[in-house]
């Protein structure tokens, strides 16, 4: 199985490269694109879906930097968790494609680049040390820049450098941490901290994950380096938060997200930012573990941090009039639910927090998908602009406000379920302050969701068309196009009325020390 992996990294890798090296006269006929890349899409899903139902443990030692640094792969239960949701949002997002970039020039570019940013995703999910994770970090960010830029536009181009200027920054200040933490602990061990571990030995491993934290970093980090060690994380968690739009750095979402195209938002929107999740998951509970981060400057920061993002992110969307710019600032907001969660630092918030990367994977996907349907069926990119169309869509609206619901936290949908345990975790973090603050603000943010999600579909199913609106003849999006937010919006209500398995496996994860 341990082969498998690469493989399932790299056929996606070397199916997109081959769209972009074919010359354009091979894909004269569209029909002959999309069959080579729908054959890619399933292949590579498949693939990836053998990863996923892998043993854990499975290890593939790509190759080595240096001797005490391997780049390698490991299946873990974190891993397949990630993997499988960028796994189903691929595909969906994949084929809403076919309709959609119908009307958009260099489609052949897109696919290439959407396959190559599959693959790199895959070897992020199952990377076995923070070296690594740093790598195909970095690769996920220049795979994905060309399907923000894709139109070719002034604005797109803009976009596109911001969201590598802004990337770059976080990546890092992520670097400048991986480097002295490996420092400090080299130091450390090399003039004696009481480990059992020989110097050669400890180097060798000393970028591995584990679960829980390394168990030899625990006092390494509490000699005379501490406070430096602690700064070297805190920059790790805002540099790798960058990618999940957390305050300061955020401001590249709403920008990206308006110019690319619908399902490359989708995918951005509900697989690319939970890359900086993962990250920062893997830094504070495989790496450094949560028992040394919890009551220190970092937490409260972290925590603060994560309760500004959320109530900044939920008032902008609210203000927003642009249907796909109001969604990314949704997406800054959401994000920073499961980031305040993960700072609390128990298993409580930490279920919370995985059960909302599901969630908002799903959902923001249905909603960014919705709104590309609505703005390739009517050319119109505005909130007030679909007065009516309920009516003529009722498939569609129907499936968006599903999601909104789950978005907003209504039962039955699935939403509800993270937001319960992100507000009783944060109850029983005992951090002053924030322990009761953090639930006002998951309240505050779901009050002003419902304001920004919920006028699309009431103006949709509840006013009387405008005048263009009765006189075009707008009807269902295309099966192609429709199927993928159906498919999502009924995956939220069973995951709101059925999510007693899924909660079973992240707590038992956790509570065995998988997670």
């Amino acid at each position: 199985m341990d082969y498998m992996i690469l493989v399932s990294i790299i056929l996606p890798i070397i199916a997109g490269a081959v769209l972009l090296l074919m010359p354009e006269k091979v894909f004269a006929d569209r029909l002959r694109l999309l069959e080579v890349t729908g054959v890619s899409f399933v292949v590579s899903a498949l693939l990836a879906v053998i990863v996923i139902s892998g043993a854990v443990g499975d290890r593939l030692v790509l190759f080595r930097l240096v001797d005490e640094i391997p780049v390698y792969f490991e299946i873990d239960n974190l891993g397949r968790l990630f993997a499988g949701i960028v796994v189903l949002v691929f595909v969906l997002a994949g084929f809403f494609s076919f309709v959609y970039m119908s009307h958009e020039k260099n489609e052949k570019r897109y696919y290439g680049f959407y396959l190559i940013t599959f693959g790199v995703l895959m070897g992020l999910c199952f990377a076995g040390n923070l070296v690594t994770l740093y790598l195909f970090y970095e690769f996920m960010t220049l795979a994905s820049m060309p399907l923000v830029i894709h139109s070719g536009s002034k604005e797109a181009v803009m976009a596109a450098l911001k969201y590598l200027f802004y990337s770059f920054c976080g990546a890092y200040m992520a670097l400048f941490g991986i480097y002295f933490l490996y420092k400090c602990a080299y130091v450390d061990t090399s003039i004696g901290s009481g480990l059992s571990l020989a110097v050669g030995e400890l180097d060798a491993h000393m970028m591995d994950f584990a679960a829980g934290g390394r168990p030899e970093m625990d006092a390494v980090l509490r000699s005379g380096n501490r406070e430096i060690c602690l700064v070297a994380i805190f920059l790790m968690i805002v540099g790798f938060g960058v990618k999940a739009g957390c305050f300061p750095l955020h401001a590249w979402l709403p920008t990206a997200h308006p110019v690319a195209p619908a399902p490359a938002s989708a995918f951005l929107s509900g697989i690319i930012v939970k890359g900086g999740v993962l990250a920062i998951i893997r830094v504070v509970y495989y790496y450094v573990g949560a028992d040394f981060l919890r009551g220190t400057w970092v937490q409260t920061a972290w925590a603060v941090l994560a309760v500004v993002t959320l109530l900044m992110g939920s008032s902008l969307a609210f203000k927003e009039k642009i249907l796909k710019k109001r969604l990314a600032y949704s997406t800054v907001s959401n994000l920073s639910y499961i980031l305040l969660g993960l700072s609390m630092l128990n298993a409580t918030a930490l279920t919370g927090s995985l059960l909302h990367v599901v969630f908002h994977a799903v959902i923001k996907s249905a909603l960014f998908l919705s709104a590309g349907a609505l703005i390739f069926t009517t050319g119109r990119t505005k909130v007030n602009d679909f007065v009516g169309l309920g009516r003529k869509m009722p498939v569609l609206f129907w499936s968006y406000t599903i999601v909104s619901l789950g978005l907003i936290g209504i039962p039955p949908t699935s939403g509800v379920i993270s937001k319960w345990y992100l507000a009783t975790g944060c109850l029983e973090s005992g951090m002053a302050g924030l322990s009761w603050i953090g639930p006002a603000a998951l309240l505050i943010s779901a009050l002003l969701t419902a304001g920004y999600l919920l006028p699309l579909s009431i103006r949709g199913f509840l006013m009387e068309p405008d005048y263009n609106a009765v006189h075009n003849d707008y009807r269902e999006p295309r099966l192609l196009m429709l199927a993928p937010v159906v498919i999502l919006a009924v995956i939220t209500l069973v995951l709101g009325l059925y999510p007693t398995p899924l909660i079973q496996l992240i707590q038992n994860g956790i509570a065995a020390g998988l997670f």
